[in-house]
């Protein structure tokens, strides 16, 4: 149980679009000026993990949410629409730079991820935002490789892996169903090929 915990918190999904964002730069064959890069992960520091964080804390010590996961659909509702729009407004900033046009397809389809889980919540279905976090973050290095060409198989391997270890957390801390934790990653991986499968007709 405590392993499950550690998982659960570890692997939050506010660190997904960081570590994204850092996986784009580690393998990106063209080269991009150092303070422009560290000028971009920066600002996705603070939108995606920063703020969030302490917007979560204020929700909390204000009793607006009993848990930084979650739990209830209803306290969801307003976090899940925040990070709809933390997402939209830093893939737009992305897109503007047009030099990491791909990178901001990965929060244009986190930005999806969240809306659709947003809609299931009105049919009283919270779908697992750890698994749709990790989801995304596949669909998202999968893409990238096909379509700089690089070989990161080792790496997606590593990332299934663990997908499968933040399902099986999350089932064991009761917190979600089998059904939850799948429709969740298949929402974050979905939603990524949906945005990037624009990008590339576009």
């Amino acid at each position: 149980m405590k392993f499950s915990k550690f998982i659960s918190i570890f692997f939050h999904p506010i660190n997904f679009p960081i570590i994204g964002a850092l996986i784009y730069f580690l393998f990106r064959p063209k080269y991009i000026f150092k303070p422009q890069e560290y000028t971009i992960m920066s600002v996705i520091l603070i939108g995606t993990y920063v703020f969030p964080i302490v917007f979560l804390i204020v929700l909390k010590r204000y009793k607006m949410i009993h848990s930084y996961h979650m739990i209830s659909i209803e306290e969801r509702k307003f976090p899940t629409l925040l990070f709809t729009a933390i997402s939209i407004i830093i893939g737009n900033w992305l897109l503007k730079t047009k030099i990491v046009d791909l990178l901001a397809v990965l929060f244009f389809g986190y930005s999806l991820a969240f809306i659709i889980s947003y809609i299931f919540l009105f049919f009283k279905q919270k779908i697992s935002l750890h698994t749709a976090a990790i989801g995304g973050l596949i669909g998202f290095l999968i893409y990238y490789s096909y379509y700089y060409q690089i070989n990161l198989i080792a790496i997606l391997a590593f990332f299934f892996i663990l997908s499968g270890l933040i399902a099986s957390s999350r089932l064991r801390l009761k917190a979600h169903t089998v059904s939850e934790v799948f429709l969740g990653f298949f929402t974050g991986l979905i939603s990524q090929f949906i945005l990037f499968f624009i990008y590339y007709m576009i």
